[in-house]
């Protein structure tokens, strides 16, 4: 097993068990307690995991979020996969809504240039990738900027969005799970992410693996209210029958 793939691993088993420790990781995975604890220094470095005596918990526990530099490092084949296969619900022309988000912004980047497109996005980093290219109308959902997320927040986004109907929202999550839906860790965030849903007559959401199973703190949708969740091939087969039962089709890049 690669490092990166164990690495991915022990992510999911901290969220699903809320901990892991050294010990334990190391006899499952079959290696030394001194490689699991470079994984988990490695995992922390990144901001998915804290160290705690013996092992460790998923940032978020803490309340954690973080930065965008950060999180943009991590599962980097993953969010390019997914950027890729997204592209396929791009309408052929009309209206798009980009959310703030590592996956996102991966998807701006790829946007073909022949086709007569509105965007729409919240998120400072991709307003300036789109806004120097030829053949899109960019508009942004201004507010308080967030640090963590470069993401316009609060009642300026909320209530523009509140006046906008797109034909596709292309929203990011930090979880996602049949029991509690779309999740992220900020109140306010959730509240901006809210309105894109009500936005939009179809709703894809980008989220690699790991966030599939995992909950934040604050609530924004149900997986009902998704149409297309487009993933990884990491994911459980059945975790990925689960959520289409419950309503989004599952695109797995």
């Amino acid at each position: 097993m690669y490092a990166e793939q164990r690495q991915q691993l022990i992510v999911e088993r901290a969220r699903g068990a809320g901990r892991v420790d050294v010990a334990g990781l190391a006899a499952e995975l079959e290696v030394t307690a001194e490689t699991i604890r470079r994984d988990l220094t490695a995992l922390e470095r990144h901001g998915l995991l804290r160290r705690v005596h013996g092992g460790a918990i998923p940032a978020e526990r803490l309340g954690f979020e973080p930065a965008l530099a950060e999180r943009d490092a991590v599962m980097t084949p993953q969010k390019e996969g997914i950027a890729k296969a997204a592209l396929q619900e791009l309408p052929a022309g009309g209206s798009i809504l980009l959310d703030a988000g590592t996956t996102t912004a991966r998807l701006a980047e790829l946007l073909p240039g022949d086709r007569d497109l509105i965007v729409v996005t919240n998120a400072l980093p991709i307003a300036m990738t789109l806004a120097v290219r030829p053949g899109l109308t960019l508009l942004m959902a201004g507010g308080r900027v967030r640090g963590s997320t470069m993401a316009a927040v609060d009642d300026w986004a909320v209530r523009a969005l509140g006046d906008t109907l797109v034909d596709v929202a292309f929203v990011g999550a930090n979880g996602i799970s049949v029991e509690r839906g779309l999740t992220t860790p900020d109140p306010a965030e959730a509240a901006v992410k809210r309105a894109m849903l009500a936005a939009a007559r179809w709703v894809v959401v980008l989220a690699d693996h790991t966030k599939v199973g995992s909950d934040h703190f604050a609530r924004f949708g149900d997986v009902g209210d998704v149409d297309v969740l487009v993933t990884d091939s990491g994911l459980d087969p059945a975790l990925a029958a689960r959520l289409e039962a419950a309503g989004p089709r599952v695109v797995l890049a």
